[in-house]
């Protein structure tokens, strides 16, 4: 299974591609989508869109892993916030792609077994997991943590289903 996680961000959003076979995790790429704040918001969440459709197009997920989003004490950071997941939620699903939404505890707990872990502890343990040379970029390594986290709880979140 190929997923796509998505830290979401109106000036940078991250993303990161794993690919799970049996209880290997493996690195296929990650990276950032950055907007300059000077823009206006739409052609910023226009920018996240079109990048992540382009993301979808070339490595082919079979899933897309976003996190959910938090209360921000900055009522406008928390609407922009939500502005760029609808954006990336809809390159999801426009791709016919199933699209899972983790909290930032769920995804510190699967990561890291601790869901309220520090950004850093998260980070080494994406690095450590996949193999990486170095800490990824740090909305890439939060993305890559999201994946992470569904690549865990796929099987769990489909047996609640059933």
């Amino acid at each position: 299974m190929r997923i796509l996680g998505i830290d979401p961000g109106s000036r940078i959003t991250g993303y990161g591609i794993i690919e799970k076979r049996g209880n290997r995790l493996l690195h296929i790429d990650n990276g950032a989508i950055t907007t300059r704040s000077s823009d206006e918001l739409a052609n910023r969440l226009k920018v996240i869109y079109r990048d992540l459709e382009q993301v979808i197009t070339e490595y082919a997920p079979n899933a897309v892993a976003i996190e959910q989003i938090f209360v921000a004490k900055n009522a406008q950071s928390a609407l922009k916030l939500g502005h760029a997941r609808g954006a990336a939620m809809l390159a999801g699903v426009n791709a016919n792609l199933t699209v899972a939404e983790y909290t930032a505890i769920e995804v510190k707990n699967a990561v890291v077994g601790y869901g309220r872990a520090e950004k850093r502890q998260v980070q080494q343990m994406v690095r450590m997991l996949l193999n990486l040379p170095e800490i990824a970029q740090e909305d890439a390594s939060d993305a890559l943590a999201v994946a992470i986290c569904h690549a865990h709880s796929a099987r769990i979140t489909q047996l609640k289903r059933s």
